[in-house]
């Protein structure tokens, strides 16, 4: 196989890991919000799957892909509060709750889009980095999702929010000691909900790039577990947006892998290769949670280190 090959291959790799990573970075993001607050949204994958259905028929509806993007969001930050609300009451458990979370949203995803499936929507305009080259393959790796860049600002925004903010300091305070936020008068409950609340306003964001842009239709198996995926991303995070944007390519890439290699003729072994975000996932909470290497970085009142 000669270098031009390769070339192709990384150049699909390339335009696959930012295609299908940018819904993983928002609904990343969203989580590390959530989880720097001291609180776990199991619920995630029902959080992008009726924010894409919501996105979808907003587009479709209206004519407008940003006004999908919108309701996306708002549909993602109603489930996700609903979560922070039940998780407030007296013994309620947050895994628990959000594996309830997940089914609710998935199941109104599933009923409220069944006429949905057919029609087209307005899809997310793609920018196009690639016009200096007349390589073909250059043009497509960067054809780039017009949400991607908002990530990547958003990633930036959070790490520096997170650290230098009085919001950041009582979010990141209620995630490390709630007697401390308490003791300075803040309401861990309030804090935690409204964490909740923004961090599945962003992840519905990841669910309008799914329905909107890739694969950019709706229908019922749409996120394919990716929700779930991004529980196990922040962990390999560390807890730090930043990393999200990193972590989040490298799914991206997994992803496109596959595809990649079937678009210069390699076949063989092509659905092993569509595998290999989930075996990436086992790998990595296998390397993350092992004896030696303990949950580094993790708000001290997450349910995960309890």
């Amino acid at each position: 196989m000669n270098d031009s090959i390769w070339l192709d291959v990384a150049l699909a790799v390339l335009g696959g890991a930012i295609r299908v990573g940018t819904p993983f970075l928002f609904v990343s993001l969203g989580e590390c919000l959530t989880e720097k607050s001291g609180r776990i949204n199991l619920g995630l994958e029902g959080v992008l799957v009726l924010s894409a259905m919501a996105g979808f028929g907003g587009s479709y509806l209206s004519g407008s892909a940003w006004v999908g993007v919108l309701l996306a969001a708002v549909a993602g930050g109603l489930l996700a509060l609903l979560h922070g609300l039940l998780c407030s009451l007296p013994r309620v458990n947050d895994i628990a709750t959000g594996i309830a979370l997940m089914l609710l949203g998935s199941g109104l995803a599933f009923y409220l889009g069944k006429p949905l499936i057919q029609p087209q929507a307005a899809q997310i305009p793609a920018i196009n980095l690639g016009m200096w080259s007349d390589a073909p393959q250059v043009q497509a790796a960067l054809r780039i999702n017009a949400l991607f860049p908002l990530g990547v600002v958003l990633a930036w925004l959070l790490t520096w929010a997170l650290a230098n903010t009085r919001w950041g300091l009582i979010v990141r305070m209620a995630g490390d000691s709630s007697d401390a936020a308490r003791a300075l008068g803040y309401s861990v409950n309030t804090v935690r909900v409204l964490s909740t609340t923004l961090g599945g306003f962003i992840a519905g964001i990841g669910g309008a790039s799914l329905s909107l842009y890739y694969p950019g239709s709706w229908n019922e198996g749409l996120s394919s577990g990716q929700g779930l995926i991004a529980v196990a991303l922040v962990i390999f995070a560390r807890w730090r947006p930043l990393h999200c944007l990193g972590a989040a390519l490298l799914f991206g890439g997994a992803g496109a892998l596959g595809p990649a290699l079937q678009s210069v003729g390699i076949s063989a072994g092509y659905h092993l290769f569509n595998a290999m975000p989930y075996a990436l996932t086992l790998l990595i909470l296998v390397w993350t949670c092992s004896p030696k290497r303990t949950l580094q970085g993790a708000p001290s009142e997450l349910s995960l280190t309890k």
